[in-house]
């Protein structure tokens, strides 16, 4: 009994646990990361990235350093967050490419003229299981 018991032992160091493919675990990192932002728990979506996480929006031919570093991160989205109470995203549109994600996002946000929305192509970029580079292409 104890010979099947250091066998199967063996055995199971053999082969790492199945966590399922990364495209599948990327796609959850981007789903948590729009709830903590629907939140606007700024701590909740820095777990979800890396420490030198970067945040670039380019419009047209500018591109735009938001955030660099999780600190930077944390810093902006508060920013964020306090100007705007009631934004909120959404993801209307989703492919998975391994180490990438491009989302078709929905913004929404209470104004004095009412609900505004306003859609963003976003792509996130993985490194290690978490966000490293969000690149933000605001509606045209």
């Amino acid at each position: 009994m104890r010979f099947l018991i250091l066998m199967l032992s063996l055995l199971a160091a053999c082969f790492p646990a199945f966590a399922g493919p990364p495209e599948v675990e990327n796609e959850q990192i981007v789903r948590d990361f729009l709830a903590a932002f629907n939140e606007h728990n700024s701590a909740a979506m820095a777990e979800l990235v890396t420490a030198d996480v970067q945040w670039l929006s380019i419009d047209g031919e500018a591109l735009l350093v938001e955030a660099k570093g999780k600190a930077a991160l944390v810093e902006s989205m508060d920013s964020y967050f306090s100007s705007c109470a009631s934004c909120r995203s959404r993801i209307t549109e989703l492919t998975v490419l391994k180490d990438r994600i491009s989302a078709v996002e929905v913004a929404s946000w209470q104004s004095r003229e009412g609900l505004q929305q306003q859609r963003a192509l976003c792509v996130y970029e993985f490194s290690g299981g978490l966000i490293r580079r969000v690149y933000y292409f605001p509606d045209e």
